[in-house]
């Protein structure tokens, strides 16, 4: 099978982070035998151009067996470049934004395969709709968590890698503080009142989040809405405890794990359970085993098994492929 995957997610020195939830799937999928091309263009609207040209060329010659484009705008951009099948993971954003939301549900009807991170992208939330789901052409395809490099590290060889005080008291908020979605003020509320130092995660390179994670004592995940929620299952795989609002997979991906809480955001109540982790010198869960449930590996198998059933469906001769773009 041979598969090309786009995004416009490509990182720079000010976002080393962006893009790599898909370099790890991409890396998933060829470790289980599939060819991959991996199209990843610039953000911004002046590189858009750029990408449907790119796309046009890469598809031209009808080489791939399937296109996997990654949110709902590269979707697109591989359009009007020609790209069959396609498929499309949309991720949270490309969802519930006020604009290009629209955009998104309007794509959904030309494509192959609709593909949401989390079963919570199919419904409504905080007024505004989920993606339709059409019958026989919709799935649950998330990324997954890279277990190779999340795992549990010693705290304290964590924190003198980066430089921490090795008895501080630290939490972590795992997202760009920039982004009102993400709620900063929340995660800087809890750690105030437990005297504790948040560590930001905004622009770190990847290889560099798992120590940032380990040096930890709690993650706080304090977003109104994710798309899926990777940062609670990075912190389960290293077996630190999450603190997180009931979005995207953090109340499955959370439930019965002790240590844990996943409830609507109270200053006071995620307070105290921070402030019991702090207090203890290296503060674990048995969490590792939930995250392997949602292992990039997994996930990749997944994904594989959706791209077969597409190839089935447009290889039938009674096949109804969705309309092009007009």
């Amino acid at each position: 099978m041979r598969v090309l995957v786009a995004d416009i997610l490509s990182p720079d020195p000010a976002a080393p982070q962006r893009g790599s939830f898909v370099r790890d799937q991409v890396a998933a999928l060829r470790r289980a035998g599939v060819e991959v091309e991996h199209a990843s263009f610039p953000t911004g609207k002046r590189h858009y151009p750029h990408a449907v040209r790119g796309l046009r060329r890469l598809t031209k010659d009808g080489s791939f067996d399937v296109v996997h484009a990654h949110y709902g705008l590269v979707g697109w951009f591989a359009l009007p470049a020609g790209a069959r099948p396609l498929v499309v993971t949309f991720h949270g954003t490309d969802v519930r934004h006020p604009v290009v939301g629209w955009m998104s549900r309007r794509l959904v009807g030309r494509l192959d395969l609709v593909g949401a991170a989390s079963e919570a992208l199919f419904e409504p939330e905080s007024g505004r709709p989920g993606l339709p789901r059409p019958p026989g052409r919709s799935a649950v395809l998330p990324v997954g968590v890279a277990l190779d490099r999340f795992a549990p590290r010693p705290r304290a060889e964590s924190r003198r890698r980066l430089g921490l005080d090795p008895g501080g008291r630290y939490l972590l908020f795992p997202a760009d503080p920039g982004r009102p979605v993400k709620r900063h003020d929340r995660a800087a509320e809890v750690a105030g009142r437990c005297g504790a130092e948040l560590l930001v995660a905004g622009s770190l390179d990847p290889d560099a989040m798992p120590d940032w994670v380990n040096a930890a004592s709690a993650v706080l995940v304090t977003s109104e809405n994710e798309g899926f929620g990777l940062a609670a299952l990075e912190a389960l795989a290293c077996d630190v405890p999450v603190l997180s609002t009931p979005v995207g997979i953090a109340p499955t991906a959370l439930a019965d794990v002790d240590g844990c809480l996943c409830t609507p955001f109270d200053a006071a109540a995620w307070a105290k359970l921070a402030d019991e982790h702090l207090a203890s010198e290296d503060p674990r869960i048995e969490g590792r085993a939930r995250a392997e449930g949602y292992s990039t590996d997994r996930m990749a198998e997944r994904l594989i098994e959706a791209y077969r059933e597409v190839l089935a469906l447009n290889a039938s001769p009674r096949a109804e492929r969705p309309r092009a773009a007009r």
